[in-house]
């Protein structure tokens, strides 16, 4: 069994990862485009990625640019779906 990763942590990569997408994530919980249970699931799911530097370095990669945003969460992201999902619904 895969141990999960540290909760704040990923907290905060998935909040980053957001914005590089241009997926308001806190927006979005208070407009109910999701609830409390889906954002825990979310982290869940971000704290069984085994993928974390690479995930670092992309988030410093695009944060570094003068245009943050990237067209789609990091390959292999866990979250893609619902956060893409959650951009195209402000969009």
């Amino acid at each position: 069994m895969q141990t999960l990763g540290d909760p704040l942590r990923h907290l905060r990569l998935m909040a980053r990862m957001g914005k590089v997408v241009g997926a308001d994530l806190s927006a979005s919980f208070a407009a109910g485009d999701f609830d409390q249970q889906d954002w825990a699931a979310m982290i869940t799911r971000c704290r069984g990625c085994s993928e974390v530097h690479r995930c670092e370095r992309f988030l410093a990669a695009h944060e570094q640019t003068d245009s943050p945003r990237s067209t789609a969460p990091m390959e292999g992201c866990r979250n893609a779906a619902r956060l893409t999902a959650l951009r195209d619904r402000v969009a």
